[in-house]
């Protein structure tokens, strides 16, 4: 009877860790240049106030990525999309903290190499997964689109690791990420953070996007994921969190995020797969996902 009763405790306790989103392994540190710059003052200065007014230019506004804010979410609840949207803040265009990161990303143009550049822009650059490319199979984007799905996967454990051989972490991957793609225009389209090279005309570029800064969609899609192999292979998160920091690096060497764009996403991505754990399809997904890896 007494173990009986220990055994109900311990499954109570389970589904109270899901239910509260305590079940996943704890977020990490900020570290290397995020840690530093992230005690900086993130308050409006007097002296620059005029930085203050400027914002994304709606004449850049991209209807592609709108339409991503109207999407109906996967694990996600409304509510919890909106309490997510509230949650994170960038710092002042004119703050002390946004000045350092913009002399940050100047450091980082003057010694960027060519292959630092190319890596950024013409590797990096294009991976992501994109739930309108996965809606038909005819979609020109379709196989690329699968492919991408899995590149954390495949840089941490080799080729053999597809959508082919792991459906059911197929199947939480595509959750997750739509999720993700709705996150990340809601809270860009919310707080119309202007780009770097808006505040500092100094900054080159790699490329300029069609959607607001704040916060990076690149960054967010690599910490989601990466969190989420971590769920299902723990004694490999070193290895996805390194995957995750260089596409969130490779942003700010091509000159279109701010350090905070990269560190807002890593606490954004963490605090949403938090918030699927109190979904019990999630549940259910990650549960088979972590079957196909004993």
């Amino acid at each position: 009877m007494i173990k009986k009763k220990y055994l109900l405790l311990i499954a109570i306790s389970i589904v109270y860790q899901y239910s509260v989103g305590q079940a996943l392994h704890p977020l990490e540190s900020a570290k290397n240049h995020y840690a530093s710059l992230q005690k900086l003052d993130h308050k409006p200065n007097a002296t620059r106030e005029t930085l203050d007014k400027i914002v994304f230019p709606a004449s850049n506004y991209s209807s592609g990525t709108l339409i991503y804010t109207m999407i109906t979410p996967h694990y996600l609840s409304n509510e919890q999309v909106n309490r997510l949207k509230h949650s994170i803040h960038f710092p002042a265009n004119s703050s002390d903290q946004t000045k350092a990161e913009l002399e940050y990303l100047l450091a980082l143009q003057a010694k960027r190499t060519k292959e630092e550049s190319d890596r950024a822009s013409q590797v990096l650059a294009p991976i992501g997964y994109w739930p309108h490319a996965d809606i038909l199979q005819t979609h020109n984007r379709h196989e690329q689109n699968l492919e991408y799905l899995f590149y954390e996967g495949k840089a941490v454990m080799g080729d053999q690791v597809t959508y082919q051989n792991y459906p059911a972490t197929t199947k939480l991957l595509r959750g997750i990420t739509k999720d993700m793609r709705l996150m990340e225009f809601t809270v860009k389209y919310h707080l119309l953070r202007a780009r770097p090279y808006h505040l500092e005309p100094k900054l080159e570029p790699l490329a300029r996007i069609s959607s607001p800064s704040f916060a990076s969609g690149h960054t967010l899609w690599a910490y989601i994921q990466a969190f989420a192999w971590s769920e299902l292979l723990p004694n490999k998160r070193k290895e996805f969190l390194e995957v995750a920091y260089e596409v969130g690096e490779s942003r700010e060497i091509m000159g279109i995020h701010y350090p905070s764009d990269e560190e807002a996403a890593r606490v954004l991505a963490h605090q949403m797969l938090l918030a699927m754990t109190k979904n019990p399809k999630f549940i259910k997904d990650l549960e088979d996902a972590k079957k196909e890896w004993k």
